[in-house]
């Protein structure tokens, strides 16, 4: 829909719809109503625009042609999303605490509208809408771009699992650690000139997160004390950035301009789902084996990503070779 009829005309509508869900939410919970009130209020909540994805389909339409700057935007569109998760929790719980229960939702549901306002205003980053004349084949049928999506499914993993483990073997507080790691490596990865060869780039960013990922798990196996973790999950943070930065590069290569909205919403929507199987996979692991060896999901996650990506680039290679 966006690709069709534009990024304004879509988010602002479906951002109304979502606020209202918001806010339906908040006053079936106070005025204590049953149950099912509450999943159908939140139902509604579904339709919040895949802002990330529009944001960055923004920046590879500003900077088409220019490789060093759309890396340079890609990372800083990172960071940014990094110091959210770090702040937003944070303010949630304070506004809960020091107001009411329901303070947390009401703000976030302002800022939702007031922010999605704003980008929509924007008019002169937007791409343009391009009409279609004929029927164009799904990003999906592009190549390449299932094996990227599945990378980026293994990759929510990673960050769904750690996640989980972290909350349960230390508390949430120690997990932000691992998003300031990747905050300050974002930032870092933008200044840097990219290398050439971005499939080659993707498989480094992917090995260190593997060996990184490791570190949490040696730290918890260990009995390492929580600064000695905290330290770890900060290192393992410096590589996520970076692969996320690599990985939407080759998605905004791949897909077509006038489906780079729908290209963008699908790599979202692959890592989302990788977030909630890592967590569902990360709980299950703490439940019957413990905190500890809970770690050895994110590690694995990341290990599947680095696998199929080296897959892909592989086949990539084979066929060039035909």
């Amino acid at each position: 829909l966006v690709d069709r009829f534009g990024q304004a005309r879509v988010a602002v509508p479906a951002t109304a719809l979502a606020v209202l869900g918001s806010l339906a939410l908040v006053l079936c919970v106070h005025h204590d109503a049953p149950a099912w009130t509450l999943f159908a209020a939140y139902a509604a909540t579904a339709t919040t625009p895949n802002t990330g994805g529009m944001s960055r389909a923004r920046w590879a339409y500003l900077h088409r042609g220019d490789p060093a700057a759309l890396h340079t935007a890609n990372s800083f569109e990172q960071a940014a999303d990094e110091l959210c998760f770090m702040l937003g929790p944070v303010l949630a719980a304070t506004l809960c605490g020091a107001l009411f229960p329901e303070a947390g939702t009401l703000v976030g549901a302002v800022l939702l509208m007031t922010g999605v306002l704003v980008f929509a205003a924007q008019r002169a980053t937007e791409p343009p809408v391009t009409p279609r004349t004929k029927t164009v084949a799904s990003p999906l049928r592009t190549p390449g771009m299932p094996a990227l999506l599945a990378v980026f499914l293994a990759t929510g993993a990673v960050f769904g699992s750690l996640e989980v483990v972290s909350i349960a073997h230390a508390g949430g507080a120690i997990l932000a650690l691992q998003a300031a790691g990747s905050c300050a490596a974002g930032l870092l990865y933008g200044s840097l000139r990219p290398a050439r060869n971005v499939h080659l780039r993707l498989l480094l960013c992917l090995a260190a997160m593997t060996a990184l990922m490791s570190l949490p798990l040696l730290a918890a196996a260990g009995s390492a004390s929580l600064p000695v973790l905290a330290l770890c999950l900060l290192l393992a943070g410096a590589a996520t950035a970076p692969t996320m930065v690599t990985g939407m590069t080759l998605v905004q290569r791949a897909t077509r301009p006038e489906q780079l909205n729908e290209g963008m919403t699908l790599s979202v929507t692959a890592l989302l789902g990788g977030v909630a199987a890592g967590a569902a996979a990360g709980g299950w692991l703490v439940e019957h084996a413990g905190t500890a060896p809970g770690y050895a999901a994110p590690m694995s996650a990341a290990a599947l990503a680095l696998v199929i990506a080296a897959a892909g680039t592989a086949r990539r290679r084979a066929t060039r070779a035909v």
